[in-house]
């Protein structure tokens, strides 16, 4: 396990909730938005923070609209240790 980065992700429930939210299969920001409760700007900016940690990525990056981002393996690492 990676303590700092599932430190950082524990630190804010926007992180938490939106990377368990890409275990089972990659979504839209749209989906998160709505699964989470959260305004879509917030899931954005947090999916551009997880980005930038490695923890998830934009798989449809050359789509301008309905852009699907998924859990990347060190991303998964850290749900699976956030599930214990």
């Amino acid at each position: 396990m990676d303590i700092e980065e599932y430190s950082w992700v524990k630190a804010s429930d926007y992180r938490e909730n939106i990377l368990l939210a890409l275990e089972e299969k990659p979504r839209t920001p749209k989906e998160l938005a709505e699964m989470t409760e959260y305004y879509l700007s917030h899931v954005s900016n947090v999916l551009s923070d997880l980005n930038d940690h490695d923890l998830a990525e934009c798989i449809t990056p050359d789509r301008r609209k309905g852009r699907l981002w998924a859990a990347t393996d060190k991303g998964r690492g850290i749900i699976e240790d956030l599930k214990r």
